[in-house]
């Protein structure tokens, strides 16, 4: 007897002592190379993006995927010594767009904003205590 219930985002399943006494009777498939949606990884072996590696999340085809699409793109295909840093208004239009579905895209709360700000804080105060040993 299995008895699933939803609660929240999650799915519980209960299962009896007889459930895990018996064999399994799942097949494994032997993969096929000619598979076009054969888990291959985030980069295709020709260097292309796979847009439908479940890596992403979905960010592919969501509201703004698009724009996710042209963000991450850019950044891929980025040759400049710093990468991705010619890619600020793509990225910038990905951020806009989110913001226009807080409930697909969930912003940092408030308290995970103020420690990783708290963090970059102390980094910071880290770093200039080292220049000062330095100096002396």
């Amino acid at each position: 007897l299995l008895v699933s219930s939803m609660v929240g985002k999650d799915k519980i399943i209960f299962a009896t002592k007889e459930d895990h006494e018996t064999p399994s009777s799942a097949e494994l498939v032997a993969d096929d190379p000619d598979d076009p949606y054969e888990e291959q990884g985030l980069i295709l072996p020709n260097g292309d993006i796979n847009w439908n590696c479940p890596c992403l999340g979905g960010m592919a085809s969501g509201p703004c995927g698009e724009q996710f699409k042209s963000a991450f793109s850019c950044f891929h295909y980025s040759s400049e010594e710093i990468k991705g840093s010619d890619c600020v208004d793509q990225f910038r239009a990905m951020q806009e767009c989110m913001q226009k579905y807080p409930d697909l895209y969930p912003q940092e709360d408030e308290n995970d904003e103020k420690s990783s700000k708290d963090l970059e804080a102390a980094s910071m105060e880290a770093s200039a205590a080292k220049e000062e040993e330095g100096s002396s």
